[in-house]
């Protein structure tokens, strides 16, 4: 299937504060030089803040990475995760029509979704909230058929199931997720045949359904808002960032630009692009973290008189060749590494192969714990 962009672009795109923060601490767990495998996260984590993958924001996470553009549309081109067009403001419909859900009733669905957002798939309903597309099989076959809404699984659907679901939705209410004729799960229609004693006094909601439910994150997408906000490596990613709600926008394309410079069908687009300024140096690193200082830490020339040189090794994260360079710059001790200041930091840091490792894996911390069991 041809994949393309959609006509009518915005002009720009840029992450919120906090899904900046976010994407940056992303980028860290791949090695340097290796910052390119971080583009479907962040390609996902920008077709939530937006609802839909614009050309700006795929150029932004492609500048971001380092990338030429067109490696990043290829990736978003390719992976139908990606949706290249504007979704429903409320909820996008995904509905599973592969050979399970299509016998038991897909094609009812589709009609629904023909009926009450519109005719054809990737069209936005007439107020903008809904829009759907068949998809391929979505792994639920036990619970044919079924529909992928936002996140979460709506399973056991009828076409008046489904209206109704639509119609709660469009109301501002969020009907539950999960099987939606009164199974627990994907146990048989006609109740359970097996492990009868684990039925009683249990809890209604399955715990995915339950989950998503308590914290009201069911058709909400990823905006930024959430708090907290992790680095993958546990540590508040955007603690120092005011997060504001993120604004209703018009759930249509922006008149802009053109997807490029032919249009991506007949539709009128300029005879000539206009060519787009290289993001400036003082730009591109607007929103980069000034560089910590650094000071030089106290280094030592081998071990202490008397001392054998501390198992470096036995802090998470150094091994036998990171041990020999910080034997090499001075550092034989575990009291020496647990006494190091964020400037000292940033001076070992700038002279390891791989940044920001000490933080990532708490040198420090583990240096200290160390130094006081001996």
């Amino acid at each position: 299937m041809l994949r393309r962009l959609h006509p009518d672009q915005p002009a720009s795109f840029a992450f919120t504060p906090a899904n900046q923060a976010w994407a940056e601490a992303q980028i860290t767990k791949y090695p340097e030089g290796r910052q390119a495998s971080a583009i479907i996260p962040l390609l996902w984590r920008a077709q939530e803040q937006e609802g839909w993958l614009t050309r700006p924001a795929i150029e932004h996470v492609a500048d971001m990475l380092g990338l030429a553009h067109i490696r990043a549309l290829e990736v978003a081109t390719f992976y139908f995760m990606f949706q290249l067009q504007p979704v429903g403001s409320v909820a996008h419909l995904q509905i599973c029509g592969t050979t399970s859900c299509m016998i038991c009733g897909a094609e009812d669905l589709v009609a629904v979704c023909k009926e009450k957002i519109a005719q054809k798939a990737h069209q936005l309903s007439a107020d903008g909230k809904f829009s759907w597309e068949e998809v391929e099989c979505l792994g639920a076959c036990a619970n044919a058929p079924m529909a992928q809404i936002g996140k979460d699984y709506y399973e056991d659907l009828t076409a008046e199931k489904l209206a109704w679901i639509i119609d709660e939705m469009a109301a501002g209410r969020v009907p539950t997720p999960g099987p939606q004729n009164g199974r627990y799960a994907s146990e048989p229609k006609g109740g359970l045949t097996s492990l009868k004693d684990h039925e009683a006094g249990r809890d209604p909601l399955n715990i995915s359904a339950r989950r998503a439910t308590d914290i009201g994150d069911t058709i909400k997408r990823i905006d930024g808002t959430e708090v907290p906000m992790l680095a993958p490596w546990g540590k508040q990613s955007g603690a120092d960032v005011a997060v504001a709600e993120r604004p209703v926008k018009d759930p249509r394309p922006a008149k802009g630009r053109p997807a490029d410079a032919t249009g991506v069908t007949e539709q009128a687009a300029p005879a000539k692009a206009k060519a787009r300024p290289a993001p400036s140096a003082a730009s591109s690193s607007a929103t980069e973290a000034a560089p910590a200082a650094e000071a030089e830490p106290a280094r030592l020339t081998g071990p202490r008189a008397g001392q054998a040189a501390d198992d470096l090794k036995k802090i998470s994260g150094v091994g036998p060749k990171l041990e020999a360079l910080l034997n090499e710059m001075g550092f034989w001790h575990y009291d020496q590494i647990a006494a190091w200041t964020p400037a000292e930091v940033a001076w070992v840091d700038a002279r390891l192969k791989f940044k920001g490792r000490i933080e990532r894996d708490g040198w420090i911390a583990q240096a200290a714990a160390l130094a006081a069991a001996r």
